[in-house]
């Protein structure tokens, strides 16, 4: 199976830092993503993307960036449900992100009064050991400590297609369609 997610946008407000009872860090923000296509009335929509980073990374982007900031985010979509102060199960879908890179110069960054950088936030920041696992089944955040690494890597492995040119031999069982 597959479940990565690629955004670009830029967050709509200073990202959430808190700490977990086990002394984790846990950013929270929303990144504004604008739709490839215009609107009726000649405009560009966005989505509004809800998306946690886990340890250094969730440091990192709170200490430099602020409300505006452009940045890219890899991850995976998570879903989790708890039960609100109501009695109702609440269900929320959002982005697990695992990287994030600065998508903007410094200078651009300071022009808007955003950001704060030094010569340690130009970088690609991965997550170090990202829960891969969270559930809230009361009414605080209760986040699991089972760990895993995870990063993208979309680069070709010649020995996993077979050696370039070679066919792959797939029974038709084994396909979905």
């Amino acid at each position: 199976m597959i479940n990565n997610v690629v955004l670009v946008g830029r967050l709509t407000k200073d990202a959430d830092l808190r700490y977990t009872p086990n002394n984790r860090a846990v950013a929270t923000f929303t990144l504004a993503v604008n739709r490839q296509f215009k609107n009726p009335q000649g405009q560009y929509d966005a989505d509004f993307i809800n998306v946690v980073i886990w340890g250094q990374s969730a440091e990192a982007l709170a200490k430099y960036t602020s409300k505006g900031s452009q940045i890219g985010v890899t991850g995976r979509i998570q879903t989790r449900n708890y039960e609100n102060q109501q009695g109702q199960r609440v269900y929320v879908t959002e982005v697990v992100a695992d990287s994030f890179q600065f998508l903007e110069s410094r200078a651009t960054s300071q022009e808007r009064g955003t950001g704060n950088f030094d010569s340690a936030a130009r970088q690609n920041y991965t997550n170090d050991a990202a829960p891969n696992n969270f559930s809230n089944n009361s009414q605080s955040s209760n986040f699991s400590d089972n760990s895993s690494q995870q990063s993208s890597n979309f680069s070709r492995n010649d020995a996993l297609f077979g050696g370039g040119d070679a066919p792959i031999d797939i029974p038709d069982d084994d396909l979905p369609f």
